[in-house]
């Protein structure tokens, strides 16, 4: 198996996640991206090889960053380290620093236990498949092992949450005064920084969620349990509710009844806005397979095209800078908004959304109602050959006669898994029966076709 995931690496801390491999993948970084010609042009300028380095607080990532600064200054990289901040933040620091590369010790919405390491290039962009292919192999090949005055230096990021929160309201088109929002900080990163975001911005704040020690991020809080956010805002009588997971590079919310308000009506929400604003690219919005058909209704009600991707925010984001577009995410809740932030914004995503609210001077539920939500059913096939699933002539019957009988009233999505033996049967349908019928029959057709 290749050392990288979908988003960085990701596994058991202390487990497979120890800290001689994330020392060990610090110092490959530091050959793969403290090399080139543009690193050579700095250092031929008098200035020195850089990177930031955050992490989220659960307790392996004190282990883990002083593994990971440990090897990049060793390897002549100075270290910023921002201490605790959000997954965002830290791709913002890299630009706004204009470090040579940023890494990121989160394991997002994972439990405690868990931990990973996520590198981003300069420009606080992602890295793409070739390049985290190279650090993989660097791995296992020489050092750079400078001594005396060339070791790398680490120092506190002493202003580094002060300029991300600064990068967050000097984005907002409008304040959030008169709103009552309850935060779920999901005991994680943004802990420390989304209640002063919002109450800077002008609306009252609750919150909950907000006190990690080490081992409680996303334990039954945050953007994966929302019982917890809908319960607190009924009980309060706010206005909306909002939910980061424990890197806050994702936004969910929920109305003032704590009815959920899924990534999908968010991003059908800030698609309208921007475009009435003429800041939405081309008319454009970009998402993944998993959208529900409900969003591409509504956005081709308001003249807005979507473009589809695979499921992930980095394929996303890999379309959303090939077309330049400026709005794009997943249901899940990760949001980008790329004339502000290069990944998926938890705390920009929440601060626009009641700042859409304020402006408008609409309830969430109001704003939501744009979007119709399509009843969608989604069953694992486990134990099948998924590398047949397009390919199969009675699975691809099946699903064109499922097709024809929904019309334009639904719609039916196979996708093999991209690890196991699994085939993911998604049906959309107007009703939950119809979507339930047609997803239980397909599951029975692949199970039968496909078995392994």
């Amino acid at each position: 198996m290749p050392l990288f995931g979908t988003d960085g690496v990701r596994g058991l801390a202390n487990g497979p996640l120890t800290a001689d491999l994330a020392l060990t993948l610090a110092q490959a970084t530091a050959v793969v991206l403290g090399q080139g010609r543009t690193a050579e042009a700095r250092r031929a300028a008098g200035r020195r090889i850089t990177a930031v380095v955050a992490r989220d607080p659960r307790v392996s990532g004190e282990f883990l960053s002083a593994a990971v600064e440990a090897g990049l200054a060793s390897s002549g990289v100075d270290v910023l380290d921002a201490g605790v901040l959000p997954t965002p933040a830290a791709a913002f620091l890299v630009a706004d620093r204009d470090a040579d590369f940023g890494v990121m010790i989160s394991a997002s919405h994972n439990p405690a236990p868990d931990n990973g390491i996520k590198i981003f290039a300069r420009g606080g962009v992602k890295l793409p498949d070739v390049v985290e292919q190279r650090i993989e192999a660097a791995m296992a090949g020489p050092k750079l092992q400078p001594t005396g005055g060339a070791v790398g230096r680490i120092r506190r990021y002493s202003d580094a949450e002060d300029r991300y929160l600064l990068h967050l309201l000097g984005s907002l088109p409008h304040r959030l005064d008169g709103i009552h929002v309850v935060l779920d900080c999901a005991h994680g990163a943004a802990a420390g920084v989304s209640p002063d975001a919002f109450r800077d911005a002008g609306a009252r704040v609750t919150v909950i969620g907000a006190d990690p020690d080490g081992m409680n991020i996303n334990d039954g809080v945050g953007s994966t349990h929302l019982d917890s956010l809908a319960a607190a805002v009924v009980e309060h009588g706010a206005d909306v509710g909002i939910a980061h997971d424990g890197d806050a590079d994702r936004c969910l919310a929920v109305d003032a009844d704590g009815n959920v308000v899924d990534g999908d009506r968010i991003m059908a929400i800030l698609a309208i806005a921007m475009k009435e604003r003429g800041t939405l690219k081309d008319d454009t919005l970009v998402a993944t397979v998993m959208s529900n058909l409900g969003l591409h209704r509504a956005m081709a009600e308001h003249g807005i095209r979507v473009e589809q991707t695979a499921v992930g925010d980095r394929y996303v984001l890999e379309r959303m800078n090939e077309g330049g577009f400026s709005l794009g995410g997943e249901q899940s809740g990760h949001v980008i908004m790329s004339d502000y932030a290069t990944t998926g914004d938890g705390l920009l995503t929440g601060l626009h959304l009641l700042a859409e609210m304020a402006h408008r001077g609409k309830t969430l539920a109001e704003l939501a109602s744009v979007m119709t939500v399509y009843p969608q059913v989604l069953l694992n096939v486990k134990g099948v050959d998924r590398s047949r699933v397009a390919t199969d002539e009675g699975v691809q019957d099946a699903v064109a006669r499922a097709t024809a009988q929904l019309g334009l009233s639904g719609r039916v999505l196979l996708r093999p898994s991209g690890t196991e033996p699994v085939v993911r049967v998604m049906v959309e349908a107007a009703s939950q029966d119809d979507a339930r019928r047609h997803a239980d029959q397909l599951a029975a057709i692949v199970q039968e076709r496909l078995a392994l």
